[in-house]
């Protein structure tokens, strides 16, 4: 899946509103009290929980009428190609336009798309078209809402505005994906998700034709045609592709950013992989109805938020780098239990029969166990995923830091669609749970081969770090 971009300070040139002119106290209650900043968070909130929500709706529509992990991968693949090709012309026509006008435009496009994907039914490709219709416009909307932060928002206040919509961010998956689409689709079907996403759209439309308007300025205004976005565009990437070699020549010389990413990309890969692969498995492993692997999904989402409130407490207690090797490798042990649930749970009802005690098959079911091991794997993935993103920035430096994070994008865009291009196919030829039990194998050895390219290095990097010495390079 493609989230919105997450939202950056940006420097505008628009007229300074009521709003950036006013001084304001820094904290989450007082942003909020900021009625402009108000509706574009509202607007956030209703487009990344209802794309989520649309996510877990096609995914099931898809698997049903096809039978197919690779039908389910194509589907993902429309939302995360767009975003690749139609980034950096995006961030330029933005630029170029009154951004109030993107924000309403993109979410009235998406809208209309919702309403044609109801009545599109299951015919796949015209579900393709519609759906990456959506991520093109999403690419559009995302740096305009980015952008119209610093405009709606003073700025002592911008810390807080973007910590808000980062969480939003963040949260808008278990929301939507594993918890609100699930409900929805069980209850009234994929058409009811899709037209009440649709009216989320319009509401979201609506609050963000209520904020103040930023045209571009005026030399931007007179030059404000496709053709002279796309050639700013093409400027955009030649230098994007000049600062990526350098970022890339950094990365070469210091190995331990060099496994930080490595690490960052696999926990990105194992997201789109499960993502593919998940309908697949809730079917031929579990017994259960596409729409119902969610009992996979939301115990992952639950495990996730337990591991970055371990990470919180105790993660200071534990070496970085052994955290995250160790981590790595349990994730890949857990997966690989994930694909093999069933003789688990066949071996614990035989230990619980042979016992003779209280009867406690209710535990030892193959959901209860599916349900312990995927919210393991969620503390683990947290553990690993985050612990790599917190090393990677104590260890950067200053000047080269947007270089390197030009890379990890780059490798996060790669290692979310390559997988799901080469497993999809694999697991339609030799089946889902073969394929699971493979990625959890290669998790596992990837751990292991960090430990040992580690070993005899001495202090990890990252780890116990005293305050104020350098970062350690390899």
């Amino acid at each position: 899946m493609i989230p919105e971009l997450p939202p950056e300070e940006r420097i505008t040139k628009a007229p300074v509103t009521p709003s950036t002119s006013a001084t304001g106290e820094p904290g989450a209650l007082a942003v909020l009290q900021n009625r402009p900043f108000l509706l574009l968070w509202l607007s956030q909130a209703a487009t990344q929980i209802g794309g989520n929500m649309v996510i877990f709706g096609l995914t099931v529509v898809v698997q049903q009428s096809t039978n197919s992990v690779t039908a389910v991968s194509v589907l993902l693949l429309t939302f995360l190609v767009p975003s690749v090709l139609f980034s950096a012309l995006a961030g330029v026509y933005v630029d170029r336009v009154d951004r109030r006008s993107v924000l309403v435009i993109t979410n009235l496009v998406r809208a209309v798309a919702f309403g044609a994907i109801f009545l599109a039914g299951d015919h796949l490709l015209l579900l393709y078209v519609l759906n990456t219709l959506v991520s093109i416009a999403s690419t559009f909307f995302a740096p305009a809402e980015a952008a119209m932060i610093p405009v709606v928002v003073p700025r002592s206040q911008l810390v807080a505005a973007n910590g808000i919509f980062t969480v939003t961010l963040n949260a808008a998956f278990p929301l939507g994906f594993a918890l609100l689409g699930s409900i929805v689709v069980t209850i009234a079907g994929p058409s009811a998700l899709f037209l009440l996403v649709g009216v989320l759209y319009l509401v979201a439309a609506f609050f963000c034709y209520t904020l103040p308007p930023v045209p571009p300025p005026n030399g931007e205004r007179e030059h404000t045609t496709v053709r002279g976005a796309v050639l700013d565009a093409e400027r955009a990437v030649e230098s994007t592709f000049g600062q990526l070699r350098e970022g890339f020549q950094f990365i070469r010389g210091h190995r331990s950013i060099g496994w930080s990413l490595v690490y960052l990309g696999v926990t990105a890969s194992l997201i789109g992989v499960l993502g593919a692969l998940g309908p697949g498995f809730a079917t031929a492993t579990l017994g259960l109805n596409p729409k119902d692997f969610v009992v996979v999904v939301l115990p992952i989402g639950f495990g996730i938020v337990m591991g970055i409130l371990l990470l919180n407490n105790y993660g200071r207690l534990v070496p970085r780098r052994s955290l995250i090797e160790v981590g790595l490798i349990a994730l890949g042990v857990l997966i690989v239990l994930l694909s093999i649930a069933g003789p688990i749970t066949h071996f614990l009802q035989g230990v619980q029969a042979a016992s003779r005690l209280l009867d406690q098959s209710s535990l030892v079911s193959l959901l209860a166990v599916v349900v312990a091991i995927a919210f393991l794997t969620g503390i683990a993935y947290a553990i690993v995923a985050i612990s790599s993103q917190t090393q990677l920035q104590e260890d950067l430096p200053e000047d080269v830091r947007g270089r390197v994070y030009g890379v990890l994008f780059t490798l996060i865009s790669v290692a979310s669609f390559v997988p799901i291009i080469i497993v999809g196919p694999i697991a339609d030829r030799i089946g889902t749970t073969p394929v699971i039990l493979g990625i959890g194998i290669l998790t596992a050895l990837a751990g292991a081969a960090s430990i040992y390219s580690h070993r005899g290095l001495g202090h990890p990097a990252g780890a116990e770090r005293p305050v104020g010495q350098p970062p350690v390079t390899d």
